[in-house]
């Protein structure tokens, strides 16, 4: 099968947000920078292209140009092993950004993340309806997702 590689469109800042992912997750690396070339359409030696690849799944970056920006259509989830994580990540993604509702946050590039705990849907798919309803409730009412609080509204 061949490989699919998430590819993000940035004005100028391709290469500096490859390098701010990779300082926040662990095993991340630039790979490759591509420059334009006296063709253009930008100038000879501005950065076109990034591969890069975060905790062992690579991604692209380019420089395209101001056209496009992101928007909450597309996000990127990390699935975080304990509250500890989840204030890591949403700590250091957040940096220059702005906090969202429910564990999203934009980074300081505009790109949408979702900060959750491992185990979020056994929660809100608990056969227990009134458990999840409840969780569902509290998490509604959060900016960063606090594990503690989610499952003390399980338990009522």
């Amino acid at each position: 099968m061949p490989q699919i590689t998430p590819s993000l469109w940035f004005d100028t800042q391709g290469l500096e947000a490859a390098e701010f992912y990779c300082s926040v997750f662990p095993n991340s690396e630039v790979r490759n920078v591509t420059r334009y070339t006296e063709a253009g359409p930008r100038a000879a030696g501005t950065v076109l292209t990034v591969e890069f690849v975060l905790d062992g799944r690579e991604f692209t970056a380019i420089n395209g140009g101001p056209q496009f920006v992101f928007d909450e259509a597309v996000s990127f989830a990390v699935g975080c092993a304990d509250q500890e994580e989840i204030d890591y990540y949403w700590g250091r993604l957040s940096e220059g950004g702005e906090e969202g509702p429910c564990g999203w946050l934009k980074d300081r590039y505009g790109l949408s993340w979702q900060i959750t705990p491992e185990g979020m849907a056994d929660l809100l798919n608990d056969s227990d309806r009134d458990r999840a309803t409840r969780v569902m409730q509290a998490v509604l009412g959060m900016r960063k997702l606090d594990i503690a609080a989610m499952e003390a509204a399980a338990e009522g």
